[in-house]
Parts: C-alpha cells; structure tokens; sequence
C-alpha cells in the first residue's frame, strides 16, 4: 500500500466513524450554541464591542473554541484505538507511521469542518455572518484544525489512559480558549500574560476567524496565517516523530 493510500483509508474510517456517531455530532454543535445564546445573549443585550453587540463579537470565538474543542479531544480516539486494538492493526500495515499521523489528522480536519459548517450555516440564519464571510471562516477553520488536532494527537500517542488525557486536557485546552481573546479582546488582559497569549496558537486562530466574519484583527491576517502555519508545521513533525516512536 503506498502512503497516498495508506493516509486515504485512515481518513476515510475516521469520517466513517464520525458519521456513525450520531450523538457527537449533536453535542459539538449543541455546546457552541449555548454559549451564544446563554452567554453571548445574556451580555449582547447591554455590551458592545468594536461597535456590534456581545453576542456577535464572540460568535468567532465560539467558532474557533467548536474547533479547539472538536480537534484537541480527537488525541483520546488514539488511546481508544490503540485499547480495541485497531490502533495495532493499523501501525503494523505496510505504510509508513507517518500516513496514519496524516491521515488520522485530516480525518479529524474533516470532522471539525463539518461542526463548523453547520456552526456557520446558523450564523447566517441569525445574520451573525454572510455568507461570504462564512467562507472565509471555513479557510480560517481549515488552518486552526491542522494546528491543533495535531496537538491533540501529539498528546494522545504519548498518553496510556482516557483519565491522563482528560487531565492533561484541563491544563491545555482551557488556558488556550481563555486567553486567546475569544470572548474578549487580547487587549484587556494583563500585561504580565503578554508572553502566554503570544505563544497560543488559539489567539492567532481566533484573530484570523474574527477578521473572517467581522473584519476586525489584531495582529493582521497575513500574520495569524504565518503563525498557524508555523505552529503546524511543528506539530506535524513532532507528531510524526511520536507515531514512530509509539509502542504498540
């Protein structure tokens, strides 16, 4: 098997198993929503920023978060996989190790785009976004999932146990959510935190996903690409390497 198809057939299972999962498909959508509601409701109604209401400044932020969401937690499938055994099966096919990680990435990229879509279909409903902006955000959504479910997959072949994973996760995915500035601008935090949201990948996806929809950005969107596409590069490699070296 060659590694064009070698990281085809992983894809195609991760969709197929995604598609068969009904209920994961609700929850990723049913989350995001309540925080626009519940939460950016609750603010819209008496807060603006950058001259538009709460609820519609966070929208990006909720899109972006759907992703981080969606795509650091794709790392736990690993450590299901590899307990069924079809994590086995898989690594001691005749493809290089680094097709499964390219293919168990796109696979993921996949499923948090099709999350997104519908995210973003909603927004439009609810003039949130246009269309055209909807697309852009999807371009955004592309480059932030690499980034991330490839750290999510990082963590899941150097972890034994959903518990680790999960614990790890708490001390990840929720400083990179809260200081990315997606329900506020970077601006407000303190300066001491400067270095951290600095080196967050989230606060560059979050400022791409924001100039998407609402054409506001911190930094510029040529920068947000530069960076993400750096931070992917690196994860891409270090996850390779982590593939090869997993144990069985």
């Amino acid at each position: 098997m060659g590694l064009l198809q070698g990281i085809y057939a992983v894809w195609l299972r991760e969709v197929t198993v995604f598609f068969r999962e009904k209920e994961r498909v609700i929850s990723a959508i049913v989350t995001p929503l309540l925080w626009i509601f519940a939460f950016g409701g609750g603010l819209g109604a008496t807060v603006e920023i950058s001259g538009v209401n709460y609820q519609t400044f966070i929208f990006p932020g909720v899109v972006s978060m759907a992703v981080l969401f969606g795509s650091i937690f794709y790392g736990l499938y690993i450590i299901w996989d590899r307990k069924l055994d079809f994590l086995k099966e898989v690594l001691v096919a005749p493809v290089p190790r680094s097709a499964v990680f390219l293919g168990k990435m796109l696979g993921g990229m996949s499923d948090v785009l099709l999350q997104v879509a519908a995210l973003l279909i909603i927004g439009i409903l609810l003039s949130m976004a246009t269309p055209q902006a909807a697309l852009l955000a999807v371009l955004a959504s592309l480059l932030l999932s690499m980034c991330i479910v490839s750290l999510g997959l990082i963590i899941g072949s150097n972890m034994t146990s959903p518990d680790g994973f999960n614990l790890v996760m708490s001390f990840v995915m929720w400083p990179m959510f809260l200081f990315s500035g997606a329900l506020f601008p970077i601006s407000n935090l303190p300066a001491y935190l400067g270095f951290t949201v600095t080196i967050n990948p989230m606060t560059y996806g979050v400022d791409l996903m924001r100039f998407a929809l609402l054409g506001t950005t911190a930094f510029g969107p040529l920068v947000d690409i530069g960076v993400l596409i750096a931070f992917s590069a690196v994860f891409i490699f270090i996850g390779s390497k982590s593939f090869e070296k997993m144990r069985i």
